[in-house]
């Protein structure tokens, strides 16, 4: 007798919402999200996104920028975008490593 399996079976342990999550459409099986937090008053548009997956919490960023019509501007401002966003990597972890109590109490609140 063969048997073999020609599918995978898959298996995901389900997450309690949180405080903050929508509890609708956008929270899955294993992720929660909050809703969007819009930014429009800076020339474009940003949306943060708070998610948690399984035991880990982390922020979606999207941004919606309008590049110059000229190529070598647009390239220029392609570049900046990922400098300011590899800076925002690199920073954001060690500052709140360092942050005191009343600091995090004050990242807490709402947008």
């Amino acid at each position: 007798m063969n048997t073999t399996r020609t599918m995978a079976r898959l298996t995901r342990l389900t997450t309690d919402h949180t405080d903050w999550c929508t509890r609708d459409h956008r929270c899955g099986v294993a992720e929660h999200r909050s809703a969007d937090l819009t930014a429009r008053e800076i020339g474009g548009r940003a949306w943060l996104t708070r998610v948690r997956a399984g035991d880990v919490e982390y922020v979606e960023i999207r941004a919606r920028i309008p590049l110059h019509h000229t190529e070598k501007v647009a390239c220029w401002q392609l570049a900046t975008a990922l400098t300011l966003m590899r800076a925002l990597l690199a920073e954001v972890p060690p500052r709140l490593a360092r942050l005191t109590g009343r600091d995090q109490r004050q990242l807490g609140r709402s947008a």
